[in-house]
């Protein structure tokens, strides 16, 4: 069985946006500003990702010293080259790169983020449905973790929600998480901040420990409900949940296993139709928030 779920490990849930931006880049508030407002939130971590590009001076944005007691930051940025089916240049997050990380002319989007990998990054596709990203634009791009499932400022484009790329990625095989972040950039006009989070399982709120966990696919994302524990046997998965009004197990396969109710905390779903491929599930609340697990890589069924 998959063994990339992380209720059942040592250490707690810390609460992190992967998917930020600062003044250094386009956003509207100091690194300062920014990182106060999330941990004002009752935010863990923050990752400030600024966009890489030279009008901005290609910033790595330095957030060491930001760092507190009983709140941490991760070093990373939003990596850019050309060129996508649709669009002029990739948009790729990349969390715990080293500050010296600098630009390499021609390079293209895949070449980026491999590079980017090589020295150390947890690797995320970000808002792949915003970007009209193609199976074809994905698949090249293989040097990624994680795909953006979920982006609260490209839902105000009707363009949020990722998950059909994503799952067509995982039918096809490739081995890749899930998360959930705001892109903030605090802007008047944006939507308000921490509307999409991951909560990563680590014994420590370490930078080192939180990006171990992250590429170990050692968390969940949510916009609001809260997953207390999800676990697999032969025939079911069990979930345990903050109150929900839905639970959805879907995956490898057309169709759903469903639960729904007023005020469901646990329920268990069977696993039959998922056997030999990958499920996930999905929690959701009475006010719409959703909380989603990564894909649970199942065993395949011996050859007949």
């Amino acid at each position: 069985m998959d063994d990339t779920l992380p209720f059942g490990l040592e250490g707690r849930f810390w609460r992190g946006n992967l998917h930020t931006h600062s003044d250094q880049s386009d956003g509207a508030l100091s690194p300062a500003k920014t990182v106060q407002c999330y941990r004002d939130a009752g935010y863990d971590f923050l990752v400030v990702t600024d966009h890489f590009r030279a009008e901005y001076g290609f910033p790595v944005t330095d957030t060491r010293s930001l760092r507190s007691d009983g709140f941490t930051t991760l070093v990373g940025a939003e990596l850019h080259a050309p060129r996508t089916e649709a669009g002029p240049s990739w948009h790729i997050v990349a969390v715990g790169l080293p500050l010296d990380f600098g630009p390499v002319p021609d390079e293209t989007g895949p070449e980026l983020a491999r590079r980017a990998r090589r020295a150390g990054a947890f690797i995320g596709l970000a808002h792949p449905s915003a970007s009209l990203l193609t199976a074809a634009d994905a698949e090249s791009m293989d040097a990624a973790h994680s795909v953006e499932v979920y982006n609260a400022l490209a839902d105000r484009e009707n363009r949020g929600d990722s998950w059909h790329l994503t799952d067509v990625l995982l039918n096809r095989g490739h081995r890749l998480t899930a998360f959930a972040a705001d892109d903030a950039h605090l802007q008047p006009q944006d939507p308000p901040p921490c509307a999409a989070w991951v909560q990563v399982r680590s014994e420590a709120l370490e930078p080192d420990a939180l990006l171990a966990a992250l590429k170990a696919g050692h968390f969940y994302s949510s916009t609001g409900p809260e997953l207390y524990d999800v676990s697999v046997d032969d025939a079911v998965v069990t979930v345990r949940c903050s109150p929900a009004v839905k639970v959805l197990l879907t995956g490898g396969v057309p169709g759903a296993q469903v639960a729904q109710g007023g005020d469901l905390t646990e329920c268990s779903l069977p696993l039959d139709m998922f056997r030999g491929r990958y499920c996930r599930v999905t929690v959701e609340d009475a006010t719409g928030g959703r909380a989603w697990t990564n894909p649970i890589h199942l065993p395949r069924e011996p050859a007949a």
